[in-house]
């Protein structure tokens, strides 16, 4: 696997971070349009981002070399879970939905992790989602903490 990603990437991957950052904004600071069109916005755009997410470890084990063939089960599973994850957040209460796509988010993290130490993903691909991952994380945490507190 290639250890550098192109600069498109960072720039694509920052800008993604947009539509976390507005809905989180919009809730805590009580701007317009309000908490009831900027949560449900944000848990739509989550999932859709941690389906995306799984999308890469399918592409990742569909163009793995033979000698990582011992890991395309585990990396297809990593490509379907997180929409699994994802579709129900989206069909109950939004403090619930935006909790689950929060410790999903961290445990596609943790699985990437351990995937990166084995060699199966570019340490500039981890580098990029360890940011990208902790600031999504943090945007949704302060919405979560705002809806239960």
């Amino acid at each position: 696997m290639t250890s550098s990603l192109p600069s498109a990437a960072l720039w694509l991957g920052v800008a993604g971070l947009l539509p976390f950052l507005a809905s989180a904004a919009v809730v805590l600071l009580g701007l317009p349009p309000g908490e009831a069109v900027a949560v449900p916005a944000l848990i739509a755009y989550a999932a859709c981002i941690l389906s995306f997410l799984g999308a890469v470890h399918w592409g990742f084990a569909l163009r793995a070399p033979e000698a990582e063939a011992r890991a395309s089960g585990r990396r297809l599973a990593l490509g379907v879970v997180p929409a699994l994850l994802a579709w129900p957040a989206l069909l109950v209460p939004a403090w619930i939905g935006l909790g689950a796509l929060i410790a999903a988010f961290l445990a596609v993290w943790a699985a990437e992790e351990v995937a990166g130490r084995q060699g199966l993903i570019p340490p500039s691909y981890l580098w990029l989602r360890r940011g990208l991952t902790l600031v999504a994380v943090v945007a949704m945490s302060a919405v979560w903490a705002n809806l239960l507190g």
